[in-house]
């Protein structure tokens, strides 16, 4: 009876036991966790020595999820079905009014972006940095320019009409 009974409290659960080997595998999954994010700055294309690499660093780790922008080497999600799926800011312009707009709002329409991602300082790092580098790959506007609306184009035809009649 008492082999039995022995068998049976090795076999028991031992918090004491477990306890170490718990804190060993959060320590170990934690580091991996850490080495392979590399903190945002593997792959950001901006110099340390830029005003805006902070921005970049900070727009790397917590922006990347949703929004493409080359300058920080990030990618968006890549199913484009999702609604996570942020604007391609490679594509788009944005002024640092607009960003930070934004980063404080929740986007535009407040319905997906996370509002106040990053707050004070580093809010306002992110949206300098996306001011400067977002719309590298923008195409140019298919709008009128301010003198074509204005009729400045119209007004020159007209005037040529008028000078070669009699």
């Amino acid at each position: 009876m008492k082999a039995r009974e022995s068998a049976i409290e090795s076999r028991q659960y031992d918090a004491r036991r477990v306890r170490p080997a718990l804190a060993i595998a959060l320590v170990v999954a934690a580091a991996l966790g850490l080495a392979a994010c590399g903190f945002g700055e593997e792959g950001v294309s901006v110099s340390e020595s830029d005003p805006n690499h902070a921005g970049a660093v900070l727009f790397a780790t917590h922006c990347s999820g949703c929004h493409t922008l080359s300058a920080a080497d990030t990618q968006g999600t890549g199913n484009r079905g999702l609604r996570t799926q942020g604007p391609n800011l490679n594509q788009r312009t944005e002024t640092y009014e607009d960003a930070l707009f934004a980063i404080q709002n929740g986007g535009f329409s407040g319905a997906i972006m996370p509002q106040n991602i990053v707050v004070g300082k580093e809010a306002e790092e992110v949206a300098r940095f996306v001011a400067k580098y977002a719309g590298e790959e923008a195409e140019e506007s298919p709008r009128p320019t301010a003198e074509e609306s204005s009729g400045g184009a119209a007004g020159e035809e007209s005037s040529g009409a008028a000078s070669e009649s009699p």
